[in-house]
């Protein structure tokens, strides 16, 4: 591959992309909700309570309602999986991580549509989409009519 002044001038200007993106309060306050979530032992407790019972839960997954313990594991696992839900530290972490994902996917979007309007860009969670049933991220180029 040749370098030119040109390829040298991208990789320059999406080494700065990257650096202001680290940079930015978004990501600064997605590795503090991240250290947060990680240091609370009670936090760390509680996603540990929850991962084991999960490995059950997909040990009765392969049996079903035959296995012996299913109602029991299918109940504790709701409640553990509530009850992390609710940690405020795992909270704080989601809401930091979906922003930051949304920062990220603003920027996938913005270059894709300056190389061009039908490029497909990977975008967005619709489990955490509020409002319009599409946010123009659906990966078709506006092909579905939403853009």
């Amino acid at each position: 591959m040749l370098a030119t002044i040109e390829s040298v001038e991208l990789l320059d200007r999406a080494e700065l992309l990257g650096e202001l993106i680290l940079t930015s309060e978004i990501a600064e306050k997605y590795r503090f909700y991240y250290k947060k979530l990680y240091n609370d032992p009670e936090t760390k407790r509680k996603i540990a309570e929850f991962s084991k019972m999960k490995d059950l839960y997909e040990d009765v997954q392969r049996f079903g309602r035959y296995h012996p313990d299913y109602k029991e594991i299918m109940v504790k696992t709701r409640q553990l999986k509530r009850d992390m839900d609710l940690d405020e530290n795992v909270a704080n972490f989601r809401k930091a991580e979906t922003e930051l994902q949304g920062l990220l996917d603003e920027v996938s979007m913005i270059i894709g549509k300056s190389v061009s309007e039908n490029i497909k860009v990977p975008t967005g969670n619709p489990f955490f989409e509020t409002g319009s049933s599409c946010s123009g991220g659906c990966g078709s180029g506006g092909g579905c009519g939403c853009s």
